[in-house]
């Protein structure tokens, strides 16, 4: 049975994380696991250490690609306190150059990154110190977990793009990331009958579609399937629905879960 949190309201209405500086909160299930828009995902593991993976906090895309972020902003950065960061690649809505700086000011915060992030970072100007980059087979102790770089495809211009593998409190968190449908990606046994799997269903740019996310959740067979990479942009397309018929159509064991931005869960 997984449990749930419910939300806490401030005075003026604000939805609060989990992972916001300064709540005062008792934490006694091993992994939250709040999800942020896009492709974003924060956890906390009962160590306290926080993640934040692909995490889109502005409008960014606008400005530089013309997408117009269409789904409201829960959080600013400068309220993040984040262990550890990482991006699977440089497109914007994953490696947020108006964010990274600002999460990258803590003094504690560190970041995996895919390779192509290396020439967003260096025109960033971000301490190169704190962040290591990452390719297809790495894997990184850190914080108490470790993160295995999976391999993903997102199409020739993005050639450095990486999955997730991320372990700790004795789960498996498995993050395809932007990626087109190869059948030997959700076919491994290290990553079969993982805790949560976290998969894009937008079916553009190179990303698996609704129909793809179903068959993905029926190779793996997770205890929990979380769609994501819809509603953010009119551009990317993603329909839940469809991925919802889809998965009953295939029939399986696995349980899924349609987050709202800011809803937080635990596994």
């Amino acid at each position: 049975m997984r449990n749930r949190l419910h939300f806490l309201i401030t005075p003026h209405g604000k939805e609060e994380i989990p992972m916001l500086k300064n709540l005062d909160t008792e934490f006694t299930t091993p992994v939250f696991v709040t999800f942020m828009g896009q492709a974003g995902f924060l956890f906390r593991f009962s160590n306290g250490t926080v993640v934040g993976v692909d995490l889109y906090l502005s409008d960014c895309c606008y400005r530089y690609v013309g997408f117009k972020r269409l789904m409201p902003y829960l959080v600013d950065p400068r309220e993040l306190s984040l262990d550890l960061l990482i991006c699977t690649h440089a497109h914007y809505d994953h490696f947020d150059p108006d964010s990274v700086p600002v999460l990258l000011s803590e003094p504690k915060t560190q970041m995996l990154a895919a390779y192509d992030v290396k020439e967003e970072a260096a025109r960033l100007g971000l301490e190169e110190k704190k962040i290591r980059y990452i390719k297809e087979r790495d894997i990184v102790g850190t914080c108490g977990i470790t993160v295995e770089a999976l391999p993903c495809d997102h199409g020739e211009d993005t050639p450095h793009a990486v999955g997730l593998l991320i372990k700790g409190d004795g789960r498996r968190i498995v993050i395809a990331g932007d990626t087109s449908f190869h059948e030997e990606y959700f076919t491994s046994e290290k990553l079969k009958g993982a805790d949560l799997f976290i998969f894009p269903i937008n079916g553009a740019y190179g990303n698996l579609n609704e129909e793809e996310g179903a068959r993905a959740v029926g190779l793996l067979e997770p205890k929990l399937a979380v769609p994501c990479h819809y509603w953010n942009f009119a551009e990317h397309g993603g329909n839940p629905a469809l991925f919802v018929d889809a998965l009953a159509e295939l029939g399986g064991t696995s349980t899924y879960e349609l987050m709202r931005p800011g809803e937080t869960i635990t596994i």
